[in-house]
C-alpha cells in the first residue's frame, strides 16, 4: 500500500458542493426490516429531487444487485456489504451530493465505523424506531414467518440482535403520524443544520 498515494485533484469537494449549492452529507437510515427505512428515505429524496437538490438513494437490496452481489449474509460478509457502501457515499459526499442510505445495519459499531469516514456533522444517523410487532404485522417480503419458521437464519429482531443507537442525530417512528408529517420533520431538520436553502424548500413544503 506504500506505494497508493490519494492523487489531490484540482476540483475539490467544497468546489462541487458550491456548484450545487448545498452542503454533502450521508442520511443514514437504521432500523429493523419492515420499519420503514427505504420508504422514508424514499420519500426524503423526492422532496429534495423536486426542489432542486442533487442526491442519491443508496437501498440495502439494490446495492446486493451490482456492488455487493458477491456478498452473503453471514457476519462477516454483511460487514463488508457496509463497509463497501460507507466508502461509496464517502465518495458521492466528496462529489457534493445529498447522499441517502437504507440499510439495518445492526451493530453500533458498524454504523460508528461508517461514521468515521466522514468530517464532523456529515454523518447524520436517523434511526428509524419502529416496533418490532409493527414491522412484523408489515412484513412487506414475507421475512418474519420465514424467520419464525426457521427457514431465514440470522434475522435481525428475531434471531440476531438489533443494537440500538444511542446517539442518533434523528429518530422516528414511521407508525406513528404521516409520511408527509416525518418528511417534513427531517426536511426541517436539514434546513436548521444548514444543508440545504430553506428557501428552495418552499417548493415542496
Amino acid at each position: 500500500m506504500s506505494d497508493i498515494v490519494w492523487h489531490q485533484h484540482s476540483i475539490d469537494k467544497q468546489s462541487r458542493a458550491d456548484q450545487k449549492g448545498q452542503n454533502p452529507i450521508l442520511l443514514w437510515f437504521t432500523g429493523l426490516s419492515g420499519s420503514g427505512k427505504s420508504t422514508l428515505a424514499g420519500a426524503l429524496e423526492r422532496a429534495l429531487f423536486d426542489a432542486g437538490f442533487h442526491t442519491y438513494l443508496l437501498d440495502g437490496d439494490n446495492v446486493r444487485h451490482g456492488l455487493c452481489k458477491d456478498l452473503g449474509f453471514s457476519a462477516d460478509d454483511r460487514d463488508e456489504n457496509l463497509r463497501r457502501v460507507g466508502e461509496v457515499a464517502k465518495l458521492m459526499v466528496d462529489a457534493g451530493l445529498v447522499v441517502l442510505s437504507a440499510f439495518i445495519s445492526p451493530t453500533r459499531e458498524e454504523r460508528e465505523r461508517v461514521r468515521a469516514l466522514f468530517d464532523e456533522g456529515q454523518f447524520i444517523e436517523v434511526h428509524v424506531s419502529t416496533p418490532i410487532e409493527v414491522c412484523e404485522a408489515r412484513d412487506p417480503k414475507g421475512l418474519y414467518s420465514k424467520a419464525r419458521a426457521g427457514e431465514i437464519k440470522n434475522f435481525t429482531g428475531i434471531s440476531a440482535p438489533y443494537e440500538t443507537p444511542t446517539a442518533a442525530e434523528l429518530t422516528i417512528d414511521t407508525s406513528k403520524g404521516d409520511l408527509a408529517t416525518q418528511v417534513s420533520a427531517l426536511l426541517d431538520y436539514l434546513a436548521a443544520i444548514q444543508v440545504i436553502d430553506s428557501e428552495k424548500l418552499k417548493k415542496v413544503v
